[in-house]
């Protein structure tokens, strides 16, 4: 049964995967040590919670919006030299981002450079599990790289949380360039894919990059600028909110992206991504459900660490402790349903998962009352991380497995866009709609209150429209000292606050689960048969109509 390309596959097996999962678990931390940071890094740089939601989803995005090329890269150069390259340049954006003085460094160095560096990485990885193992052990692999990333997201607010606490959140980016140095040296023990003579369509990287970029720019700026009608002392173009404009061109330029890629397919070109793909009803269940799982994710863990820190001012390392059942329940469940249960029904496996989200996030809706405390998120953390791990147990070797091995980091590409522009998506959408709602509750609660001068309701009004930032009482109490307001009236904008903030978190939590209530319906599309074992390259699962 063995030859030797097998045993030469077998040799230090264990430390290729080492190297790959500590490259799966780096791109990974960021944001999960970011969530629990949030209040500090905005306290530390000068500016406010939208401003590191900012950060947040352009880090994302740049990742989602480049992931397509920097496959195509990498199969350029050979994915080995692209893993390096990336890690470079990763490294440099985390030592930019612990240096960073203000809010435009920390977009330089987190959200352009990282997400620069981790759009050729990421793929990269895909493709090296490929030709580092024998297919039937490639799936235990992709399984294990995944389960890294679970890991990231479990330890990550743990790691935040303690590091911010007890020093400072600048020293995780500083452990971070430690960590690509050590990944850099051990990069020669692995297999390398030789480099491929293709060619990018660089109008449809353009074209894709600017769609993307376009639209989840005008859902992060609608909390600002309204959704249709402009909001008073918002922007506007032509009467209208500029976002409604941003959609329709995102969405125009994204038209016309598909049409050039078919151009290109039919006319033996070499499209960025082949519409081939698409037909594939196994590979887009998968994605659809790494876009829709990330979407949710992103929601919960915006949204989860502001109640902690802002509404009732738990330090980071209290705010990761309250996530440890999350973390736990993620990881016995990414790693012990496969061991467990190894031929479980996949398709069963991610509807349970996606019912324990919902009914998390449902609890939270229930929680968001004024007596709520601390321990009201630890059931809604215990399902959304057993949910969390159920669909990491699965997803990953559902879309791998849909094509065949030449095919693999083009999927990969695919499969890391949908993620982070899911994680995108939430941030903005789930952050704007917070944000929206905050302020329009507390200009109503003022205006409605007979007790507070006009002068006061005017000058709130028109600071509030402009986008209110999301405070805790003791950042309030201090702001309204400065501005002396007297204290009757300070403590009746206090008390409107605090109601606004929960009624601001029960809207984005209902937001979120209305959002995992639609994911249920992309479930279909996953098979019912367990993946890995024959190369899926015999049969891959195809829609007999084009579109899927």
């Amino acid at each position: 049964m063995s030859n030797p390309s097998s045993v030469g596959h077998r040799t230090g097996s264990g430390g290729v995967l080492l190297v790959l999962a500590s490259g799966q678990f780096l791109m990974t931390l960021d944001s999960s040590v970011m969530n629990v940071s949030m209040a500090d890094v905005a306290a530390d740089l000068d500016t406010t919670i939208t401003g590191i939601q900012t950060a947040m989803t352009l880090y994302t995005l740049v990742m989602a919006t480049l992931m397509i090329t920097g496959g195509k890269l990498g199969t350029i150069m050979g994915r080995r030299r692209a893993f390096a390259i990336g890690l470079v340049i990763y490294g440099t954006g985390s030592l930019t981002t612990a240096a960073a003085p203000n809010l435009p460094v920390l977009l330089l160095g987190w959200s352009l450079l990282e997400g620069i560096g981790a759009a050729l990485i990421m793929p990269a990885i895909v493709a090296l599990v490929a030709s580092n193992f024998p297919p039937e052990r490639r799936g235990a692999a992709y399984g294990l790289v995944a389960a890294a990333g679970a890991m990231a997201v479990a330890a990550g607010p743990l790691i935040g949380g303690a590091v911010t606490t007890f020093a400072s959140w600048r020293y995780v980016f500083l452990g971070e360039t430690v960590l690509v140095v050590i990944i850099l040296f051990a990069l020669r023990g692995i297999k390398d894919v030789a480099p491929s003579k293709v060619r990018i369509d660089l109008l449809g990287a353009v074209l894709s990059v600017l769609g993307l970029g376009t639209i989840v720019y005008g859902v992060l700026r609608s909390s600002e600028w309204g959704w249709v009608e402009t909001k008073p002392g918002g922007a506007d173009i032509a009467g209208l909110s500029p976002v409604i404009w941003l959609l329709m061109s995102g969405l125009l330029l994204l038209y016309g992206f598909a049409r050039r890629q078919t151009h290109l397919a039919e006319t033996g070109g070499e499209p960025l991504i082949d519409p081939g793909l698409f037909r594939n009803r196994q590979l887009t269940g998968g994605l659809t459900m790494f876009l829709g799982q990330y979407t949710i994710q992103a929601g919960v863990f915006f949204t989860v660490p502001l109640f902690l820190t802002v509404v009732l001012e738990l330090d980071a390392l209290q705010t990761g402790l309250r996530l440890v059942p999350l973390s736990v329940a993620l990881l016995v469940s990414a790693v012990g349903i496969p061991k467990i249960w190894p031929r479980a029904d996949p398709r069963r496996v991610v509807r349970a998962g996606v019912t324990a989200m919902i009914v998390g996030i449902l609890f939270l809706v229930a929680g968001m009352d004024p007596g709520a405390e601390a321990g009201v998120v630890a059931i809604p953390m215990l399902l959304m991380g057993l949910g969390l791990g159920a669909l990491a147990s699965q997803l990953g070797a559902v879309t791998v497995s849909a094509v065949p091995d030449a095919q693999s980091a083009e999927v990969g590409g695919l499969q890391n866009a949908a993620s982070n522009l899911g994680a995108s998506l939430g941030t903005a959408l789930v952050g704007s709609v917070l944000i929206a709602t905050l302020s329009t509750s507390i200009i109503t609660g003022i205006n409605d209150n007979p007790d507070v001068p006009s002068s006061v309701k005017q000058q709130a009004t028109t600071e509030l429209a402009a986008g209110v930032p999301f405070l805790s009482d003791a950042q309030l109490r201090e702001a309204l000292s400065e501005s002396a307001v007297p204290d009757p009236q300070a403590a009746d904008i206090l008390a409107l606050n605090g109601d606004a903030r929960l009624d601001a978190l029960r809207v984005a939590f209902s937001l979120t689960a209305l959002l995992a209530i639609a994911v249920l319906f992309g479930t279909a599309r996953i098979p019912r048969r367990p993946q890995g074992g024959p190369d899926p390259a015999t049969s891959p699962p195809k829609d007999p109509a084009p579109g899927g």
